[in-house]
């Protein structure tokens, strides 16, 4: 078998046997004298046995590129052989345009915590109506339970959740629901913990600072191999674990000079894998930048990815329905209807308009015929806008089901493809809290402390979920078993009134969105919204149908839903509205003769021909 390393700097580098095979002689590697700064040697192996790397004589080092840590970051790689891996359902794979995700995080959709309990529960996702399965990462970190954001290896799959062979055990029985799988990865930093790459080489760089220190080095000397490290990953996830597509974790973080962004590289990499693989392959960006270079062609001298995340969407919904106003939530909050009617029609709610929240101008603007509107994705709750609250709570903790029900109407009948995070489906009530286990107690107490800055300078002391908001010593410990614990979902609650009228509800939304074209339809032209801000309605036109809403607590709304036969026609037609309710919170409601429909506070309800 062979073993290879980038290690420019080393003057000797060895592979050092581990485990079962501590006892056998380490082996010295040679220089590759056509690849700068790599070591190879070839060494009878199998898979399982366990190995790392020393350099210049020092301790043994985990294989940057290993792809089963068994002892965690840190300890020995472990040998995997992906051909044994026996798949038992062909894949030809599923696209974007048409998605409805669902985001997951292994270590709390079920009370094991396991790949293997969580694909136990596929089933009620695909009965649901959901297409693709979007994970949280999973790659190795320290301890057993974390949210995967302090990965040290990329390459590896967290051993307390299955390991490989329990990724490729989830993906395929995802596969056989006809469930797609999206991954969470983070090339933006790695956690501190275990984290050995420094060693091997020049993996990051003082050029530039983010959030987490020194910048993963995608620009300065030695780039080309970090480049490469990360692309590769990538395309191992998509090409030896079957996956369909990748969540791209913060790329406004990727700081990169060079002419050809490591983005476009990566999504030629990926596009180029495709085409071999022949199924689809996509890219999802998570980014602040409200930049439509995102999602444009490289041709156009964009990046190329094929969608990517909308807070935008988000942030007007959430201000609308809850009425908060701390923070980036200042910027909608003035007027959130509008904001929602102005990000429903044309994507970005900053589009080079000025942010308060930053004190400067923001975003540009996006043109929807040129990138669908499906390449935006629109969701109500994300583990980061609920997990970045104080106490962790949902919408559910603090708003009607009702209410529930009209974010859901928006977001699933949006032109954008929508997303659903776990236990969102019947109102969960279970919170969503940042938790770890770090081991060091230094880096421990490191993560307490940042939390807590992070919560005061959201003003959640002032604003947070309850009347008074949270105090300090209410703030949850991530460090502290029991906070993982309360994030469990408590799947009994989805058969328990309210909950199962809300998860009723989201199938009966979900096959709309499935039976009626005009909700995936991704001609701009064919979606408008009006609005009241002071009755606080809203009313959403895609093609045909019509998605009204009323958010107010008592008060019913006069709502002109027009004809739906004259706004196809050119606002002329020979007989009277026919609508009638394709579905509706609570009761059923049709406009009168008048086109008016009188919708009841807090009700939703989708209308069509």
């Amino acid at each position: 078998m062979l073993f290879e390393v980038w290690a420019p700097s080393a003057g000797r580098v060895a592979l050092q046997w581990a485990g079962e095979r501590a006892g056998d002689p380490a082996v010295a590697m040679e220089r590759e004298t056509t690849r700068e700064g790599w070591w190879r040697t070839e060494a009878p192996a199998r898979d399982g046995d366990r190995y790392s790397y020393r350099l210049d004589d020092g301790p043994p080092l985990p294989d940057p590129r290993a792809v089963r840590l068994p002892e965690g970051p840190g300890g020995p790689g472990a040998v995997v052989d992906h051909d044994l891996f026996a798949w038992r359902h062909p894949w030809p794979g599923r696209p974007l345009p048409g998605a409805v995700l669902y985001e997951l995080h292994i270590g709390t959709f079920t009370p094991e915590g396991t790949f293997d309990a969580a694909a136990a529960r596929l089933s009620h996702l695909a009965d649901l109506g959901i297409t693709h399965v979007s994970l949280m990462p999973v790659c190795s970190f320290p301890g057993t339970h974390g949210w995967g954001y302090d990965g040290i290896a990329p390459w590896a799959v967290h051993e307390p959740y299955g390991g490989p062979d329990g990724l490729k055990r989830f993906v395929d029985a995802a596969h056989a629901h006809g469930l797609g799988v999206v991954l969470d990865v983070v090339h933006n930093h790695l956690g501190p913990s275990g984290n050995h790459l420094p060693a091997f080489g020049p993996y990051f760089t003082e050029t530039h600072h983010t959030p987490w220190g020194a910048a993963v080095n995608l620009d300065a000397p030695g780039s080309d191999e970090v480049r490469r490290y990360f692309v590769g990953s990538a395309l191992s996830w998509l090409r030896d674990y079957r996956i369909d597509g990748l969540r791209l974790d913060a790329v406004h973080a990727l700081h990169d000079t060079r002419a050809r962004h490591f983005l476009a590289e990566l999504s030629g990499a990926v596009d180029a894998l495709a085409g071999h693989l022949r199924r689809p392959l996509f890219l999802i960006a998570e980014s602040d930048l409200n930049d439509p270079r995102t999602t444009a062609p490289r041709t156009a001298g964009g990046h190329g990815l094929h969608a990517q995340w909308n807070d935008d969407l988000h942030h007007s919904l959430h201000t609308a329905l809850t009425g908060e106003s701390q923070g980036y939530y200042g910027d909608f909050a003035r007027a959130p209807l509008a904001a929602l009617a102005k990000t429903l029609t044309g994507g970005f709610f900053h589009d080079g308009s000025y942010s308060t929240f930053r004190g400067r101008a923001h975003g540009a603007p996006l043109d929807l015929r040129g990138t669908p509107p499906y390449r935006l994705l629109a969701y109500a709750q994300t583990h980061d806008q609920i997990g970045n609250r104080a106490l962790g709570d949902r919408l559910a903790a603090a708003l009607s089901p009702g209410l529930l029900a009209c974010a859901a109407a928006l977001v699933l009948c949006s032109p954008f493809t929508p997303m659903l995070f776990m236990g969102e489906e019947w109102g969960a009530r279970t919170p969503w809290q940042y938790f770890t286990d770090h081991t060091d107690p230094e880096l421990a107490e490191a993560v307490r402390a940042g939390r807590r800055r992070e919560f005061a300078a959201h003003d959640w002391g002032a604003q947070g979920s309850a009347a008074t908001g949270p105090s300090d010593a209410d703030w949850p410990d991530p460090q502290d078993p029991a906070t993982r614990e309360r994030c469990v979902l408590d799947w009994s609650e989805s058969e328990q009134a309210p909950h199962s009228a809300l998860l009723a509800w989201h199938r009966t939304l979900l096959a709309l969105r499935r039976e009626q074209p005009a909700l995936t339809d991704p001609d701009p032209d064919r979606t408008g919204v009006v609005h009241d801000e002071r009755a606080r309605w809203l009313l959403l036109r895609r093609g045909p149908l019509r998605v009204a809403v009323n958010l107010s607590s008592d008060t019913t709304a006069a709502i002109p839903v027009g004809d739906p036969e004259a706004a196809e026609n050119g606002g002329t037609t020979s007989r009277k509205p026919t609508l009638r309710a394709l579905a509706a919170w609570s009761e059923p409601a049709v406009p009168g003769g008048d086109g008016v429909l009188w919708l009841p506070p807090e009700s939703a309800v989708v209308l069509g021909p």
